[in-house]
């Protein structure tokens, strides 16, 4: 691992033991929030959760609306899937945050598919782009025409939602070599400002669709000058950074920040080194649904690190 943010005397001893630890397995979760810390719950438990905190939102990710391959001939029926656990929710969240891929070649149908789907919630969705979803002629101008209102540059923006400052940054534009993510200089100046009037208590949720931090170079699964954005971030008391792109989970706890990657709705990849490169992994078809799925956050005010409980479209 590398782009640590935090010096070694920012740690507290207790945690220093999952500066390394990397979770991985093919389930989603069920996050809630009331400003504190982040707590997790299974999507099973999701109603006690919220009705607990009585503020929780959503996380899905990497749709890819229009992919058809044998690893998911049908991406747009296991995103209903999806949208359905969400709809069967007893206590519905606040929003949804989508963290990229929303489709597969940022086509308007595939566009026009997904936000139909998405419709079905009936939540406000917060977007963020992935890769796939500006490879258009204009390069994002389809995605930004449909979800960039009042966003800046690319389509980065904060919003702020019961006490949590939350920021959307896009780290997809300009990748570097190996397909590394990159923020840029514009970004970073435009986040240090926005985070310039927040006290050290304020609870802040980031997300993008690449990892912040170098997770796994050789396949491009970290940004390039994400460290300079979790130096930023490093003087607040609780920090979750969330993306997607790697299509399955990972968790990291380091000092006050955690960092958690949500499943793929589509199609899953395979870990780390374990294949020659990253891309769609076919699996046995009855084992699909157990790999995909989607998270659902809960902010507690506790001193405990986040729990990881899990839940999939099979469950």
């Amino acid at each position: 691992m590398t782009d640590k943010p935090h010096d070694p005397d920012d740690i507290r001893l207790d945690r220093r033991h999952a500066l390394e630890c990397m979770v991985w397995a093919g389930t989603g979760v069920l996050w809630t929030m009331s400003g504190g810390v982040p707590v997790a719950r299974g999507l099973l438990g999701e109603a006690k959760a919220a009705t607990d905190t009585g503020f929780s939102f959503l996380q899905m990710s990497d749709s890819h609306i229009g992919f058809n391959k044998a690893a998911n001939p049908d991406a747009l029926a296991t995103l209903r899937e999806a949208v359905a656990k969400v709809k069967a929710m007893t206590t519905k969240p606040s929003f949804i945050i989508h963290t990229g891929d929303i489709t597969h070649l940022s086509k308007p149908g595939e566009f026009d598919n997904a936000d139909q789907v998405f419709g079905e919630t009936g939540l406000q969705i917060h977007y963020v782009p992935g890769e796939h979803d500006i490879i258009d002629e204009a390069r994002g101008k389809a995605y930004l025409d449909r979800y960039g209102k009042g966003a800046k540059g690319a389509g980065w923006y904060s919003f702020d939602d019961h006490g949590v400052h939350f920021v959307g940054l896009v780290n997809v534009v300009d990748l570097k070599s190996g397909g590394l993510g990159n923020l840029g200089a514009e970004q970073l100046a435009w986040l240090e400002d926005d985070l310039r009037d927040k006290s050290n208590s304020t609870p802040i949720v980031v997300f993008a669709h690449i990892p912040l931090y170098v997770l796994y170079e050789q396949w491009g699964w970290g940004t390039d000058d994400g460290g300079r954005a979790l130096a930023l971030l490093k003087r607040f008391g609780s920090v979750t950074v969330l993306n997607g792109h790697i299509h399955q989970l990972a968790q990291k706890v380091e000092g006050n920040m955690t960092f958690h990657t949500a499943l793929s709705t589509a199609f899953p990849q395979p870990a780390p080194g374990t294949a020659p490169s990253p891309g769609p992994m076919v699996v046995p078809a009855e084992k699909l649904r157990s790999m995909l799925g989607l998270s659902s956050v809960t902010l507690r005010q506790t001193g405990t690190p986040l729990a990881i409980v899990d839940s999939t479209l099979s469950s």
